[in-house]
C-alpha cells in the first residue's frame, strides 16, 4: 500500500510540474493569479501575474479524473470480455481490474490521511 501513495503522490507532483509549466505559459501572457476554479487566489493583489505555481486543487483533480478513466477502461474491458470480443482477454482484464483497484485504494488512503490532517488542523488549540 506504501508503494502505492507513493505512486500516487509522484503522479500529483508530476501533475504539478506539467500545470506550473502551464502557469508559467499563462503567466507570459498576462494572467492574472488565479485560485481554485478561476478565483482569484486569496491574497494576490489586483493585476500579479501566477507565478507557475500549480494549485493543490488542480492536482488533486487531474489524479481523480486518472483514477476514473482507469475505472472507465476496466468497466470497458470487463464488458468486452463478457461478449466475447477477441482482443479482450481474460489477463487483460484482470491486471486492467487490479490497476483500477489499487489507483482506487491510493485515493482513498490520500483522502483519509488529508481528512486527518484536516481535523488535527481544526483540534489545534488557538
Amino acid at each position: 500500500m506504501t508503494d502505492a501513495i507513493a505512486s500516487v503522490l509522484s503522479q500529483i507532483r508530476s501533475y504539478q510540474s506539467q500545470v506550473g509549466a502551464l502557469g508559467a505559459a499563462a503567466a507570459a501572457a498576462g494572467a492574472g493569479a488565479q485560485g481554485i476554479g478561476g478565483v482569484p487566489a486569496a491574497g494576490a493583489p489586483a493585476g500579479a501575474s501566477a507565478v507557475g505555481a500549480p494549485s493543490f486543487g488542480d492536482a488533486l483533480g487531474s489524479a481523480l479524473r486518472r483514477v476514473n478513466g482507469l475505472q472507465a477502461e476496466t468497466r470497458e474491458l470487463q464488458a468486452a470480455f463478457e461478449r466475447g470480443e477477441p482482443g479482450a482477454d481474460l489477463a487483460r482484464v484482470m491486471v486492467a481490474a487490479q490497476a483500477s483497484s489499487v489507483a482506487f485504494r491510493a485515493t482513498v488512503e490520500v483522502r483519509n490521511r488529508l481528512v486527518q490532517a484536516y481535523q488535527d488542523v481544526m483540534n489545534m488549540p488557538l
